[in-house]
């Protein structure tokens, strides 16, 4: 079978795994669908900027400069009606949720993308596209609305394989108003209590879909290499990003590829299902990288069913790596942190893995295999195979994001080991409690001497026990 030298990328729009050739040489630029900030991410929100993340590492791994970004949509429907449930302005509910979804990236060691845009930072771009549409014929304005004329773009539903025909009307306004049932709106007139902007139609707010179309064109030009997202997002938005896009006349993405879900109990994960699970919640079970590893383990076109005992397992085998390194280092007397990845390091399998759709399954299989190498080096106490295997690993782990002695790790492994600590001396405060209710002071002077020793100082107050760590 001969060894993929070369990426290769499932692509949506033409049902085909195809040879990734960036439009400019050396070059990509990548636009991810991110967030709707209506509420906090939970683990199904998070897996396509997980799987992204592991792509542009890939590319950049590659030599490849990439553009990476991720728009942030807040402004809605549901943020509407969140922040009138809470009785507070649409903003306070969106920035709450964006630093959530940041605090979620930054946990499970996703790079920051280039550019972050939002939304409503773009409402000049998003009128301007409008009113070439409207000028070319595909767009028309009714009541302070804008829609977009399906059957005006020949080609409308080639990415979702639909013919226009045998689709549901748009669900984003009144269909008696529209040429079709099936337009969508690209701008809805004001109504009252809601968020507006001023158009030349009225004042009103944007619809989803003219919002990634003008920010794309903004940030990566007309024609750009990879557009992606998650599954649900090819009906209707990126099959409506594309109608707009195209009939602005911009090429738009070459590339369209898009991950699967996460599901809980076969279903998808959903707010609407009651079975969402945060992020911020998960993590305090789970490990972030652990996390991480579990979502980046599975191929990114395959369906995940999330349980923490399945987490869990997948931990067992990260901490395997992890103990590799650990020992790895300790016999060779080396310093992980001061280590630099090495890329020519990396099994020529590996690449060919990753370079067959991101074959990360198969990757993690030569990962496994050159830490069982290492293992055995270890028992022979093979230095020289042990540093072969030692700087393949890590070189291996870089890629997906899963080098533990990353930068990206730092600050998520500092807290980690925070609260390891904060539960040690718990236990030491406890037993020292104990020794003092029994009158065993000399056992409770051991315990307070033995913490002092290591820098970790008591102080006795009327609520009990404090500890500081003297630096």
């Amino acid at each position: 079978m001969p060894v993929p030298s070369v990426l290769s990328l499932y692509d949506t729009a033409t049902r085909s795994v195809r040879e990734f050739i960036p439009i400019t040489p050396g070059q990509v630029g990548i636009y991810l669908c991110g967030a709707t900030v209506q509420a906090p991410p939970h683990v199904g929100h998070i897996r396509s900027g997980v799987a992204f993340d592991v792509l542009r590492r890939w590319l950049t791994g590659q030599g490849m400069d990439v553009t990476f970004i991720r728009n942030v949509t807040d402004i809605d429907d549901k943020i509407i009606h969140n922040a009138g449930h809470d009785d507070v302005p649409y903003w306070v509910v969106a920035m709450r949720n964006e630093r959530a979804f940041n605090r979620a990236y930054d946990a499970l060691g996703c790079l920051p993308p280039t550019y972050e845009p939002r939304a409503t930072g773009h409402i000049p771009e998003m009128i301007a596209m409008m009113q070439r549409l409207i000028a070319s014929g595909f767009g028309y304005a009714v009541d302070g609305d804008v829609y977009f004329d399906v059957r005006a773009f020949d080609g409308y539903g080639k990415l979702s394989g639909q013919r226009i025909d045998d689709m549901l009307a748009s669900p984003d306004s009144q269909a008696q108003i529209k040429r079709d049932a099936r337009d969508f709106a690209m701008w809805k007139s004001a109504k009252p209590g809601e968020p507006l902007w001023e158009t030349p139609w009225g004042p009103g707010r944007p619809g989803w879909h003219i919002e990634c179309s003008a920010m794309a064109e903004k940030y990566l030009g007309p024609h750009f290499d990879i557009h992606g997202g998650g599954l649900d997002l090819i009906f209707p938005h990126h099959e409506n990003e594309i109608a707009q896009s195209k009939a602005a006349g911009n090429p738009f993405a070459n590339y369209w590829v898009h991950n699967a879900w996460v599901t809980t109990a076969g279903e998808k994960m959903s707010k609407s299902l009651g079975n969402s699970l945060l992020v911020d919640e998960v993590i305090k079970r789970v490990r972030p990288i652990e996390l991480r590893y579990y979502l980046v383990g599975a191929h990114y076109r395959s369906m995940l069913e999330y349980s923490d005992e399945s987490v869990n397992e997948a931990g067992q085998g990260f901490r395997r790596i992890e103990g590799f390194l650990q020992r790895g280092h300790e016999f060779l007397g080396t310093d992980p942190h001061l280590l630099t990845p090495d890329p020519s390091s990396r099994p020529e399998a590996f690449d060919a893995a990753m370079n067959d759709d991101l074959a990360v399954p198969q990757a993690f299989a030569i990962l496994h295999e050159t830490v069982r190498g290492g293992n055995a080096a270890l028992t022979t106490k093979d230095s020289g195979l042990v540093t072969e295997a030692l700087s393949a690993t890590i070189a291996m782990l870089d890629i997906l994001g899963l080098n533990p002695w990353s930068q990206s790790w730092a600050k998520v492994g500092r807290a980690d080991t925070d609260s390891v600590i904060d539960a040690l001396v718990q236990v030491a405060l406890e037993q020292r409690q104990e020794a003092r209710a029994r009158k065993d002071f000399a056992a409770s002077d051991a315990i307070r001497d033995g913490l002092d020793a290591i820098g970790i100082r008591i102080e006795d107050t009327p609520q009990g026990a404090r500890w500081t760590l003297e630096q």
